[in-house]
């Protein structure tokens, strides 16, 4: 009778976890890395007599498809010659071999479109492949090989080229996508897979003034810049931090300037953690819209300070400056914006937390088409470009979303978009295979000779998703695309491919 009683109590018990356990999300983890690149691109004799090589950087993130097989994105820009303010955008894919413990062969190929500073750039598609030799240091990598580039669509520019790559390992952990809106009470949590420790990270809109100084800048001599933007901040520390900042002109000169910062930053928490101070310092590319920084290469330091609106949600406060290192391009910045912090993927962190929800996060790259974009002194024709789009769930039918494309076929290679905005969609239906959505995006764009005014455009659509698997779906959309100041007003249409999953984001 004994045994039997103890073999209830342990049968009950087990039952009795398992219950608590089974509502929480699977716990998956997905390898990845993120890599910064260079090559040094031979330039063809156009408008700049023997001109210097153009230095081009790129920054990737790839997600390993399995043992050996990798895919991603990453965007390029030129830190010197005599093309500030080229940049472009596209997709990886590749083999990562190893032979031995630390040597690898990657072999892969990265297709994108872009162009800008006037540079012979045709359409802007572009190939990259690459062949290279690596070493795996464990928490880094470096690998090194030949590289070839080619604008293809009636640009001027390729040749054969040594890169040079730094790698660093960026798994991350997720849950379904169909997880999303799930909210699990912690000591669940505590039980489960996810009792490890939180990663903090934020996200910020900003808008942003660049009060342009020096006399290097011709007509653009002591104009006020206006940008929108976006800032992904990474905690390495619980102070310690690096972050990814994009901006795009919408305001004060003719479209076309950009920028594109990496850099780090030390984190102040001050009255009760409702305020923050934040030192950064960065470097980057940026140009375009008339403006002159020649190779491209800029610094960015800047000093933030931010109050807490609501919860997790901070107003922030900027001032700083953006510089060549020589001072030929010099000007101050300053900048407002509004910021959210999330603790996710985990429970353990120096704070107390109640429960946790998982929120859906889609990536979805896609292919554009602008029928009849406008130009300001070539003819009218079609425009074809590649995007990036990124969307964060607020709840089950409405989302935030960021967007970046850059032309790659149609005679406008300079031509890029930065636009932000809200989207609302459907519950799944035909099971659970169909969503239908529609968005209002809007923002900064310019270049390539398309009619953008001075860079600000709006940008509704609707279309559907069909589910392929639990992270990936196939979509399609269409709507219109208006420039307020300029003559861009086209019908657009595009199809690409997306991926989504759920993190899990901890609530205090």
């Amino acid at each position: 009778m004994k045994k039997l009683l103890i073999l209830f109590v342990i049968s009950f018990s087990s039952q009795f976890i398992s219950s608590q356990t089974d509502n929480v999300p699977d716990k998956k983890t997905q390898n990845a890395f993120a890599k910064l690149d260079f090559l040094s691109i031979n330039m063809p004799e156009t408008s700049i007599p023997n001109e210097a090589n153009m230095g081009f950087t790129g920054i990737h993130y790839n997600l390993m498809l399995n043992d050996w097989a990798y895919a991603g994105t990453g965007i390029y820009g030129a830190v010197s010659g005599e093309r500030g303010g080229f940049f472009t955008l596209g997709v990886n894919a590749g083999i990562k071999k190893y032979f031995g413990d630390d040597f690898y062969l990657d072999t892969g190929f990265h297709f994108g479109g872009g162009g800008g500073a006037a540079a012979p750039d045709g359409g802007g598609a572009f190939i990259l492949p690459h062949f290279n030799l690596g070493y795996d240091f464990k928490s880094f990598s470096l690998n090194s090989g030949w590289s070839y580039v080619n604008f293809f669509d009636d640009g001027l520019i390729k040749g054969h080229q040594f890169n040079l790559g730094l790698e660093f390992p960026l798994n991350f952990v997720y849950a379904d996508y169909k997880t999303s809106e799930t909210e699990i009470d912690f000591t669940d949590l505590a039980k489960s897979d996810w009792n490890i420790n939180s990663k903090k990270t934020s996200m910020m809109l900003h808008l942003n003034t660049l009060k342009i100084k020096g006399d290097t800048q011709g007509i653009n001599n002591g104009k006020t810049i206006k940008l929108a933007g976006f800032e992904f901040d990474s905690y390495i520390t619980e102070n310690w931090f690096a972050f990814l900042k994009v901006d795009g002109a919408f305001d004060g000169i003719k479209a076309g300037f950009m920028d594109v910062f990496l850099g780090g930053g030390y984190h102040f928490n001050i009255n009760n953690n409702s305020t923050n101070i934040l030192a950064k310092f960065g470097i980057g590319a940026a140009g375009g819209g008339g403006i002159d920084t020649q190779g491209g290469f800029l610094l960015y330091p800047d000093l933030s300070i931010e109050q807490r609106i609501y919860n997790d949600l901070f107003i922030a406060v900027n001032k700083g400056f953006v510089l060549s290192p020589n001072s030929h391009f010099n000007t101050s910045s300053l900048g407002v914006g509004i910021k959210y912090y999330i603790d996710r993927n985990g429970i353990i962190a120096d704070k107390s937390f109640s429960s946790g929800k998982f929120k859906g996060f889609e990536v979805i790259v896609k292919q554009d088409l602008y029928l009849d974009a406008e130009r300001d002194g070539q003819p009218t024709e079609d425009l074809h470009q590649i995007s990036l789009q990124i969307n964060l769930d607020l709840n089950k039918n409405v989302y935030v979303a960021g967007q970046t494309a850059f032309a790659n076929f149609g005679n406008a290679g300079a031509y890029a978009e930065g636009i932000v905005g809200l989207g609302a969609k459907t519950n799944p239906i035909a099971n659970d295979k169909i969503t239908i959505f529609g968005q209002v995006l809007t923002g900064a764009a310019g270049g390539g000779d398309i009619s953008t005014g001075e860079g600000l455009i709006l940008k509704p659509s609707a279309g559907l998703s069909y589910k392929l698997n639990n992270t990936l779906s196939l979509r399609a959309a269409g709507g219109y695309v208006k420039a307020k100041g300029g003559q861009l007003s086209s019908t657009f249409f595009n199809f690409g491919l997306k991926y989504h999953l759920s993190f899990l984001k901890m609530n205090e």
